[in-house]
């Protein structure tokens, strides 16, 4: 494989550029931010060209400004798929829900375990389309303007939302609606779900705010009590849940659930 250095010098050479230009550029970001690390010495710039020498975080994104690049397209020279990373997380299960700060306006997979006997349910259309093009936008899976939301995770063992939420679930957050709505919805698939945080971590459900107590209400599926918290000062209302892209499960995940007393069944 063809390596990183032997990319950027190919790229400066292009651009027509002499190591001297390439250390003042650098030296000029390195002022701007007030950190030497930015700077790159002649000798460092022609180390990482010639002799294969990793360049340092600083230098690897002042060169990216001198010569134009995307990070992402480097770091891949460098075989890091940066351009991966939300599915790659969504890929190592955390068993507790919580927020996330990757960038799912890039592409994401939705991971199947190689040994999974699918269940065909509703979510079965995700897997067809997952199957066929491999990586999708998130924005495809939920029809929502993914870079106007935050984002959360529904941990592999909380299956407090469950079906309606699945767990390992990734769910968009609107910041904007925080405020408990009292009514208004026909149905639970239209009763607001709202993403919140407490001391002991993160939860999705259906709210009641009954003057400082809030109610947060699982879905009767799950079995699950009802958590009750002095608002606002032992939880914050992270926004209401706007979009979600759900994994599919195997059959065994879900047989080995539905075959623990209630009582056994994981909470949030």
């Amino acid at each position: 494989m063809e390596r990183g250095g032997d990319r950027l010098k190919r790229v400066r050479e292009r651009l027509r550029l002499t190591y001297r230009e390439v250390a003042e550029a650098s030296r000029e970001i390195a002022a701007r931010h007030g950190n030497r690390e930015f700077s790159i010495a002649l000798s460092r710039l022609a180390d990482i060209e010639n002799k294969g020498t990793l360049p340092s975080i600083f230098r690897l994104y002042a060169l990216c400004a001198i010569y134009r690049l995307n990070v992402e397209d480097v770091l891949g020279w460098y075989g890091v798929p940066a351009a991966g990373l939300a599915g790659e997380a969504l890929q190592i299960r955390l068993n507790r829900t919580h927020m996330s700060s990757l960038g799912v306006g890039s592409r994401v997979v939705a991971p199947e375990p190689a040994d999974a006997q699918v269940d065909w349910s509703r979510t079965t259309f995700l897997s067809q389309a997952v199957r066929r093009f491999g990586k999708m936008p998130l924005s495809f899976l939920n029809g929502i303007e993914v870079r106007e939301f935050r984002y959360g995770l529904i941990g592999w063992e909380d299956w407090s939302m469950y079906p309606i939420l699945h767990p390992g679930s990734v769910v968009a957050i609107d910041d904007r609606h925080r405020k408990i709505q009292s009514g208004g919805w026909n149905d639970e698939q239209e009763r607001p779900i709202y993403f919140l945080e407490s001391r002991e971590g993160c939860l999705c459900g259906w709210c009641t705010l009954s003057g400082r107590r809030l109610i947060v209400q699982p879905h009767p599926a799950s079995q699950q009590p009802a958590a009750v918290f002095e608002y606002p000062r032992e939880v914050d209302v992270i926004g209401r849940v706007v979009g979600v892209a759900m994994l599919l499960q195997s059959r065994r995940h879900r047989t080995a659930r539905q075959a623990r007393p209630p009582s056994a069944q994981p909470g949030a």
